[in-house]
């Protein structure tokens, strides 16, 4: 049993180049310094003394500059290249991190987070569309998956190294380490990666009328699946820190390593279960709305009782149903593409999820200084209700 384990896990890293291995390394380091994204909420409301409306506002200032860099990324993706564009996003978002903590004030961070989420989020269209580079068609999922998994190791690390910190030198020690890995990783992936060209996908028959997102009718619908999808994870981020702080006393050092778990799921399971799916003849929309429940479900297990265990059944929910989402709902996007507009159909997908992001935190923080945390949850789970019958929409369309 051991050994077969050992050998599909073995056989779902077969066949990937070189340079997707090395890129998923970059990556690693990377995420592995994105310590104070899941204290963000924390740290604005403790360290800054913000009201949770604040929070809110700079929450959403973050997701809209995401928004704004998501676009400004694609298209510059298309002009230039993905190779440029990831190289400049990752070096001047280091120094970007690094100032952040100078900011003291509620107007100044607004200001600040926003410019560096339009910086760093330039970098989301680009690697998206550098796996047509660095990866067989073939291989993309998986491809994608291993990128997946080396930002999930690193988020692994992250959290609970940032509780560790936080714990002996603060807030502050979070910043440096954010900025000066962004700057790392950028070294090495100069030094490991080249630039290399693509040869552009032809359009098939069928897509012939496709000549722009907006005549891509389910497409659009998938942007409002993504958006739905996107508004709901995000509580991952911004909500279920304080929730863990606020209701359940949880330290910093614990709320991390309970993140951590989420982490190390996706590290063990992510890579052999896209693997088996890969090979099923499963069909891929039905995936992503089975995992668009699975969202649903974390949130609403919050509600069922007060014991702490089941905290951590809510994290293994949450963490299932983004294994399967996001590799999924990536690759329906890339393949969606039609020539020559590979990185506005990437900014599209990273618009509507930093879009979501945008909304998410600021009316999920109302709610809940209003409501309470109760009534927020429920919300996510009507969200991810509707979430999956749109998504069973948009498989009659594009099976017609």
């Amino acid at each position: 049993m051991v050994k077969k384990t050992l050998n599909l896990y073995k056989d779902s890293f077969a066949g990937l180049s070189t340079d997707i291995w090395w890129l998923a390394f970059v990556t690693f380091i990377n995420r592995a310094g994105t310590m104070i994204v899941p204290f963000l909420s924390i740290y604005l409301g403790d360290y800054l003394e913000l009201s949770l409306s604040s929070v809110g506002w700079i929450m959403a200032s973050y997701s809209l500059g995401s928004t704004v860099g998501s676009i400004l990324g694609g298209k510059l993706t298309d002009r230039v290249g993905y190779y440029m564009v990831m190289f400049w996003s990752l070096l001047y978002t280091g120094f970007l991190f690094i100032g952040l903590q100078y900011i003291t004030t509620f107007e100044g961070f607004i200001v600040g987070i926003f410019i560096t989420m339009i910086v760093a989020d330039a970098f989301r269209p680009a690697l998206f569309v550098s796996l047509n580079a660095y990866s067989k068609p073939e291989n993309q999922t998986r491809s994608l998956t291993l990128l997946r998994l080396a930002i999930n190791l690193g988020v692994s690390f992250g959290p609970a190294i940032g509780g560790l910190i936080i714990a002996t030198i603060g807030f502050n020690g979070l910043f440096w380490i954010d900025g000066v890995t962004c700057i790392v990783a950028i070294a090495l992936f100069r030094f490991l990666l080249k630039n290399k060209p693509f040869e552009r996908k032809e359009l098939v028959e069928t897509e012939d009328k496709r000549t722009s997102i907006f005549k891509d009718r389910p497409y659009i619908l998938f942007l409002g699946i993504v958006f739905l999808m996107a508004f709901v994870f995000w509580q991952f981020i911004v909500t279920l820190p304080l929730f863990y702080k606020n209701i359940y006393a949880l330290s910093e050092l614990q709320i991390g390593l309970l993140i951590s778990l989420n982490g190390g799921i996706i590290f063990l399971t992510e890579m052999p279960l896209i693997h088996k799916l890969e090979e099923s003849s499963r069909n891929k929309i039905q995936i992503i709305a089975f995992s668009l429940g699975l969202f649903g479900l974390s949130f609403l297990v919050l509600n069922l009782t007060n014991w702490i265990g089941i905290l951590v059944i809510g994290m293994i929910l949450i963490t299932v149903a983004e294994m399967l989402a996001f590799p999924y709902t990536n690759r329906f996007a890339m393949t969606r593409a039609i020539k020559g507009k590979e990185g506005a159909y990437m900014a599209a997908y990273t618009t509507a999820f930093a879009i979501a992001t945008t909304f998410s935190g600021k009316i999920s923080l109302e709610v809940i200084d209003r409501f309470g945390f109760e009534t927020n949850w429920y919300v996510m789970v009507v969200l991810s209700v509707i979430a999956v019958i749109l998504a069973y929409i948009l498989k009659k369309k594009v099976a017609n």
